[in-house]
């Protein structure tokens, strides 16, 4: 069997359906052309029938990527197979992804018909389609709650109408691991024709499954995983891909591997966090602010003697820059002494002994310690004002003008000005800063949070900017979310040396 994992993304159809989470054409290309980039085999680019906007989007997809396979879905009607046709007459390699429910729940309660009907339009749908493409796959819709004896019906039909590629979706997240496993395995086992098409998984994660059932999928004969980058998807989400490209890629004991640039995965996802306005939770497994970040002593402890000691995984290979050691008040001696190394300081042990008395005295008072509170422990206190400081901003913006920033800066005791336009009064706001300094920095993170709330709320702003390598915090809170964005980048900027 083929060692290699097809990697199918619907991001741009699955993800999609997430609400609130709508791109227009030009975000979508933005993003495919990044799941090109990425590696991806597969990219489903919309459901044409569905409106003109999806229509347009695999049109103008099929046009703006040359390698991965285009794919668009429909269901088993003439009209939605004709659609989709085409939409990706452009597309240099094009698959349509057509497919009926399975399951007993949707045969009689959705569908209504029978059994026997559903084998017939599933065929149907399918010999229909390949008088378009020669690439045709077949999704049994809900075939996770599917009789396997049926399933292995339907699969064996379609196949032999044409299909390509055979989808076995748990569309509920119902399955569990060793149940879906044992259902591809079936399906291989009982399907006389299954030699000519490939297996594809395509799971949901209402129980927090989606990745099991998936890797239970591949280790039973799947070669085609169908995912989403952050786990986005309908109700719960969809399997991830970074879950699977890094399993797959952790675990040489399986003997697979997938075309995924693994450096590449982390940037990727927070392009789509970004566009879909879907911040990805603190503690998702590889591309999770917290997936690196150590703040336990014991933890840190050993990760500072040997990573291994408790990262699987080298965050260089997602594209991170590094580990972070978060100092808390769970942190110990050895966390604290790197972190005073790296700002330079070299103490003996009765000097760090003394340090982390205080440290832990300001840390429980503190959720979490900076490097300028490290300072002050090392008996370096900051004297007189910053070398950067917020003077003066002046934002006009609305809808029919572009955005616009006046910034005044006073650098080193002296206020200068800068005028300059954005994307958006923020963006405006951080080119004219920049006009005004010398150095070369790079947005690496921007996070805005609520703390209190209502239309009043005062506004936290965490700003990280990379300078010749290094990285450096800023921090700022404001009832005005312009003004608290800007002061986070100056302060960020002063720390600069």
């Amino acid at each position: 069997m083929d060692d290699k994992v097809i990697i199918f993304d619907t991001t741009l159809r699955d993800g999609e359906q997430v609400p609130g989470c709508q791109l227009n054409t030009i975000e979508k290309i933005e993003v495919a052309q990044a799941l090109e980039a990425l590696g991806v085999d597969i990219i489903e680019a919309g459901f044409p029938i569905s409106s003109p906007g999806d229509f347009k989007s695999v049109v103008e997809i099929s046009k703006a990527v040359s390698n991965p396979v285009v794919c668009a879905l429909t269901r088993a009607v003439k009209k939605d197979i004709e659609v989709a046709a085409e939409a990706l007459q452009q597309a240099k390699r094009k698959r349509i992804h057509t497919g009926i429910g399975t399951s007993d729940f949707h045969i009689r309660y959705k569908i209504k018909t029978t059994p026997e009907e559903i084998i017939k339009r599933a065929a149907d749908a399918v010999k229909y389609a390949r008088k378009f493409v020669d690439d045709v796959e077949f999704y049994a819709e809900d075939a996770g709650r599917s009789e396997n004896k049926y399933l292995a019906k339907v699969i064996e039909a379609v196949i032999k109408a044409g299909a390509t590629v055979v989808n076995i979706p748990d569309t509920t997240g119902y399955c569990l691991p060793e149940e879906y496993g044992q259902k591809i395995k079936y399906l291989r086992e009982n399907v006389p024709n299954i030699d000519k098409a490939t297996i594809s998984t395509h799971c949901h994660n209402d129980l927090g499954m989606a990745t099991a059932n998936t890797m239970m999928g591949i280790i039973n004969g799947a070669r085609q995983v169908e995912v989403t980058i952050n786990g986005i998807g309908e109700r719960a989400g969809n399997t991830s891909l970074e879950e699977i490209a890094m399993i797959i890629k952790s675990h040489h004991d399986l003997k697979l591997r997938t075309d995924i640039n693994t450096k590449l995965i982390f940037s990727t996802s927070r392009l789509v966090s970004t566009l879909m306005s879907m911040p990805v939770q603190a503690n998702k497994a590889i591309v999770g602010r917290n997936a690196f970040a150590h703040s336990s002593g014991i933890h840190q402890d050993g990760v500072l003697k040997n990573r291994e000691n408790y990262e699987i995984i080298d965050p260089v290979e997602v594209g991170i820059r590094e580990s972070s050691i978060i100092l808390t008040a769970r942190s110990g001696r050895a966390a604290l002494n790197h972190r005073l190394e790296l700002l330079g300081f070299n103490f003996g042990k009765e000097e760090i002994d003394d340090i982390y008395h205080r440290f832990l005295y300001l840390a429980d008072k503190k959720k979490e310690i900076n490097d300028e509170d490290i300072r002050i422990l090392a008996g370096v206190v900051f004297q007189g004002e910053k070398s950067l400081k917020l003077d003066l901003l002046q934002v006009s913006c609305g809808k029919s003008l572009i955005p616009v920033a006046t910034v005044g800066l006073k650098i080193n005791g002296e206020v200068h000005f800068s005028t300059a336009s954005g994307n958006g009064p923020i963006d405006a706001a951080f080119t004219a800063v920049r006009q005004l300094i010398s150095k070369t920095v790079h947005l690496e993170e921007f996070l805005i949070q609520a703390i209190t709330k209502g239309s009043d709320d005062l506004g936290k702003v965490h700003i990280q900017v990379e300078h010749q390598g290094k990285i450096y915090y800023g921090f700022s809170a404001n009832t005005d979310i312009i003004t608290a964005s800007v002061e986070a980048f100056i302060d960020a900027l002063s720390k600069i040396k």
